[in-house]
Order: structure tokens, then C-alpha cells, then sequence
């Protein structure tokens, strides 16, 4: 049996095969085309989600990372009119 640990395999992980887990987990597929099974989805997704934390991956290029948006405008929700807001004039107040 292996001396191999899950927590052993995250600290040897090569930048080459956490860009290719990452892309098996985004496909659901090996590079041979082989489906992934739900298991293996989840260990390898829990593998990239450790090796970003490990090694300080920016927030924006980690799995899963979605922006902050606002109505289509920037963050601070600026230039979004308040009929884009869904704020549109009461018709029973005029």
C-alpha cells in the first residue's frame, strides 16, 4: 500500500496537474474523454479548493468564484438607473 496521503498528494501537486483537475472538474471529464465518476468529482474538486488555499491563488481565478455585481453596473451600483433597479415610479403616487 502507498505511503501516499490525501493531504501528502496537495503539498506535491504541480501547478501542470492542479490546472488540469481544475479543468477535469469544470468538463466532468478526464483528458481521455473518460467521464468522471461523482466520487472522483468530488475528491478532485476538494483537492483544487486545498491547493488554491495552500497556495494562495487569487480569490478571482479560484474555482467557483463568481463576481459581485450589481443591476449590470459596477459593484458600487453606480450609473444604474432606478427603473433598472427595479425601483420604477409608483403609478399611485403622483
Amino acid at each position: 500500500m502507498s505511503d501516499m496521503t490525501f493531504d501528502k498528494m496537495i503539498h506535491q501537486m504541480t501547478p501542470a496537474i492542479y490546472e488540469s483537475l481544475k479543468q477535469a472538474v469544470s468538463l466532468r471529464k478526464w483528458p481521455d474523454g473518460r467521464r468522471l465518476t461523482d466520487e472522483q468529482t468530488e475528491l478532485c474538486l476538494e483537492a483544487v479548493m486545498r491547493f488554491e488555499a495552500e497556495n494562495n491563488v487569487p480569490e478571482a481565478s479560484r474555482v467557483g468564484y463568481l463576481e459581485q455585481r450589481t443591476c449590470g453596473a459596477g459593484a458600487t451600483g453606480e450609473g444604474v438607473s432606478p427603473e433598472m433597479a427595479g425601483l420604477a415610479k409608483d403609478a399611485t403616487r403622483d
